[in-house]
């Protein structure tokens, strides 16, 4: 039994309301369930319950067992003199406020459905290994119910993510242009790179970055140079001249020594490289004017596709590593890379950007987000296999929402998909 599956019964009525009787042998109406409190203090405030024939206004606790009332210290926590009901799975000591009166106390035990509570213990069995608690039952679920709770999904992971960028604009003190640059050159390193690439974005001034402007190449040598690739000797030309610009933009802008970590190439194809994605990022910058109006101003995908239509400096053509020549190819930004950039960063960063500024965006967001592919993994097949198919990005976005935060961590009563299907079980 969890206590979280007591507040769930407590808060939808999922016990009689009236003809229930304390274990002191009170009569109790339940009046209003009070509002669930998700903070320290007492779990529901401001109830109504009629005990004999006295109405009492103030607030609920509920413990699987009552005894936990004193492994908690409620005794000693002035928050909880205004406990009119202690409600409890099961009655094993009594329990008294500091005046030494005792609080009355309702044991569920003897109430509660055995259809709910076997709904419940199949929700929650240990047996079997599962992908989600519910796979059995999900499929079956109103299709309306899911949606809306996807769609809330969606917005919620936005709102995840406006952590960092709250963070970042803080520490950049409200310079969004700023806020941009960190958090793309971090995307821009995806998973492998993205914390090296983090470290490199906070290691450079972005004002020098403002004055470098539209010379790929001094912006190349910062970026280059503050990722510790320029560090060791190489006879190659083109390294040479990243080299001698690097310490001409150093001593031009007076440039700090870089403490950023160096990125990786192990465990990557050859199109990830640092290298590659730095030089994209590079002439992505020094190629556009104003890049955060730009993205900010996008109502498009094909909009933000033509942003993003950039390639790595003309030596990458041939090149993926210094000195090393490959077949000749254009390092361009690839549709399913900057699917990943839209997602990851200029969509977090619109929402956020909007809600800071007290403006309704959700309206803009939405036509953007599905007219990109789902993403491809295997927590999307998994859910495919369930017949809970995703048909675009925010689909699937929504699916990894749901996953990581309710499915891994059992919170399943916190979730509309698990009190939906406890719903129809009492």
């Amino acid at each position: 039994m969890r206590e979280d599956f007591l507040h769930f019964i407590w808060k939808h009525k999922k016990l009689p309301i009236t003809n229930l009787v304390s274990t002191g042998g009170e009569a109790i109406e339940i009046v209003q369930v009070g509002t669930h409190n998700h903070l320290a203090g007492p779990d529901f405030f401001n109830a109504q319950i009629r005990i004999g024939s006295q109405l009492w206004a103030g607030n609920v606790e509920i413990h699987i067992k009552s005894s936990d009332w004193y492994a908690h210290n409620h005794e000693q926590d002035e928050n909880y003199d205004t406990v009119i009901l202690h409600v409890v799975w099961e009655d094993d000591a009594t329990v008294h406020r500091k005046d030494n009166i005792p609080i009355p106390t309702l044991a569920l035990k003897t109430y509660l459905s055995p259809k709910l509570i076997k709904a419940y213990e199949a929700l929650f069995s240990k047996s079997g290994k599962r992908f989600i608690n519910c796979e059995k039952q999900i499929s079956g679920l109103d299709s309306f119910v899911l949606k809306n709770w996807l769609d809330r999904m969606y917005f919620e992971r936005l709102e995840e993510k406006s952590t960092l960028i709250l963070s970042l604009l803080k520490k950049s003190k409200n310079n969004w242009e700023e806020v941009l640059f960190v958090l793309l050159l971090k995307n821009f390193g995806l998973k492998i790179n993205g914390d090296a690439f983090l470290s490199l974005a906070q290691s450079v001034d972005f004002t020098s970055v403002r004055k470098i402007g539209a010379d790929t190449l001094q912006l190349e040598s910062l970026l280059f140079g503050h990722a510790g690739l320029l560090d060791e000797n190489n006879t190659d030309l083109y390294f040479r001249e990243l080299k001698d610009e690097y310490q001409y933009v150093k001593r031009k802008f007076q440039c700090e020594d870089s403490n950023a970590v160096r990125p990786a190439f192990f465990k990557l194809r050859p199109p990830n490289f640092p290298t590659i994605r730095l030089s994209q990022f590079s002439n992505l910058y020094a190629g556009q004017n104003n890049l955060f109006r730009r993205l900010i101003d996008a109502t498009s995908i094909e909009e933000l596709y033509g942003i993003f239509s950039v390639s790595a400096s003309e030596y990458w053509d041939t090149h993926y590593t210094f000195a090393k020549e490959s077949k000749k190819s254009k390092k361009k930004l690839t549709k399913k890379f900057i699917d990943l950039l839209i997602i990851n960063t200029i969509l977090p960063l619109k929402f956020c950007h909007a809600q800071y500024h007290g403006k309704e965006i959700e309206s803009n967001l939405i036509p953007i987000i599905i007219g990109i592919k789902k993403e491809d993994n295997s927590i999307i097949e998994t859910f495919n296999n369930l017949k809970i198919s995703a048909h675009n990005a925010m689909e699937s976005q929504s699916l990894l929402q749901l996953y990581t935060n309710y499915c891994l961590k059992n919170k399943c009563l916190q979730c509309a998909v698990g009190n939906s299907l406890l719903k129809g079980n009492d």
